[in-house]
């Protein structure tokens, strides 16, 4: 069959071009290669967006401020804070005896991590301090270097000092080196390798430790002395001296432990099953020290019945002090799993918070935000920081507001 030509054309017309011509109206681009020494210049160059851009990221909360609503956050804020400051500094008292540290240590741990964090910091709901699994890893180090029952190791710089004096020293210097893995972690943008240990891990140590941890408390629940040292078995031992010394035990001491124990137990299952209904959690732990304090000293259990008290606490703050060095040879292997642990659970818990009010966390400057305040605590004395689910979940949850 013939096909008919179409009525429609369409005509081409171009110029013709010989090489030389076409060079001539379109010279040839030539583009430079960057070497070596170009991009290292580059990259250490620094304009003024360079500078803004690194200074926020450095420091988020130069761009929260910026957005914050003084007259419609503040006062939730303030009401948060203070709720949340209160718990910090009875668990840092608590976590200070997992620490085998003296208490007023804790309140160190509940001020100056956090008060560095807040600046560095990408979380807006984190609440950091004492963390009872690093108090407990931390303890461990210090009863390792200083025990009660023997001579310390053999350190320079230990001469001269009191046992607990020696124990700070310990704990602080560890909590430097822990600081150090993590800041060296964030600032060689490593962070996305401790983001990938799996829940499953978490949850095991964590679980472990909590078994470790409620062992280690019966002693104080029971009034005892037990002299075991941290390593492989240390559970049984700690039990066996428990069990031994069962008759000893002060009646007044764990008739009031049981009482707190049930109270706490029963408030918390309140606060879960009416959490829709309640505006705030009611800090129980809060209500049941100031009750206890006043009547112990009301009643003079230490005289009457042989309670144990903290007693007067140093007022103020010592001077800082530098990380003993010795004693960061000795801890390396223990700090390094501390500064990957006390990391990964306070991203967890993180990153739950950043999900629930859709804001971005950066795992790298969390890594340096940690470890600037670790190592900016343990300058002032103050053991290893993390967060504990328990405290961010009240400070979450009494009206602290995402920038």
């Amino acid at each position: 069959m013939m096909m008919q030509p179409s009525a429609q054309q369409y005509a081409v017309s171009r110029p013709l071009y010989s090489e030389d011509d076409f060079a001539e109206e379109y010279p040839k681009i030539t583009r430079h290669h960057k070497t070596l020494p170009d991009h290292v210049k580059a990259y250490f160059t620094c304009d003024s967006k360079r500078a803004k851009n690194a200074a926020l990221s450095l420091f988020p909360v130069i761009g929260w401020m910026r957005i914050y609503r003084i007259k419609e956050w503040l006062l939730s804020d303030m009401v948060s804070g203070v709720s949340t400051g209160l718990v910090s500094i009875l668990q840092g008292l608590a976590f200070a005896l997992l620490a085998e540290l003296p208490v007023s240590y804790g309140l160190f741990t509940a001020f100056f991590p956090a008060l560095l964090y807040c600046f560095l910091g990408t979380s807006r709901h984190l609440s950091v301090g004492a963390f009872p699994v690093l108090s407990l890893m931390v303890g461990a180090v210090v009863t390792r270097l200083v025990p009660n029952d023997g001579p310390p190791a053999n350190i320079t710089g230990f001469e001269g000092l009191t046992m607990d004096q020696q124990r700070v020293v310990v704990a602080s210097s560890v909590t430097f080196l822990m600081g150090i893995f993590q800041l060296a972690m964030g600032v060689f943008q490593v962070g996305f390798v401790v983001m990938y240990l799996s829940d499953t891990l978490i949850s095991g140590f964590t679980t472990a430790a909590a078994i470790h941890i409620l062992v280690s408390q019966l002693k104080f629940v029971l009034a005892l002395t037990v002299q075991c040292k941290n390593g492989p078995f240390s559970i049984i031992c700690t039990l066996e001296q428990i069990f031994s010394q069962i008759t000893d035990t002060n009646v007044a001491d764990l008739v009031m432990s049981i009482i707190i124990i049930l109270v706490v137990f029963a408030v918390k299952e309140v606060n879960d099953r009416f959490k829709a209904k309640l505006p705030a959690p009611i800090p129980i732990e809060v209500i049941v020290t100031i009750i206890v304090c006043g009547v112990s000293y009301g009643f003079n259990f230490k005289e009457k019945f042989g309670v144990d008290v903290i007693g007067q606490m140093q007022p103020g703050y010592e001077t800082p002090i530098a990380p003993n060095i010795e004693v960061l040879q000795q801890s390396a292997v223990e700090a390094f799993p501390m500064a990957i642990i006390g990391f990964s659970v306070a991203f967890s818990v993180a990153k739950v918070y950043s999900i629930k009010h859709d804001y971005i966390l950066d795992g790298n400057q969390e890594l340096i935000a940690f470890g600037a305040s670790n190592m900016f605590g343990a300058s002032f004395r103050s053991f290893a920081a993390s967060t504990a689910l328990s405290r961010t979940a009240v400070q979450e949850s009494t009206g602290a507001r995402p920038r």
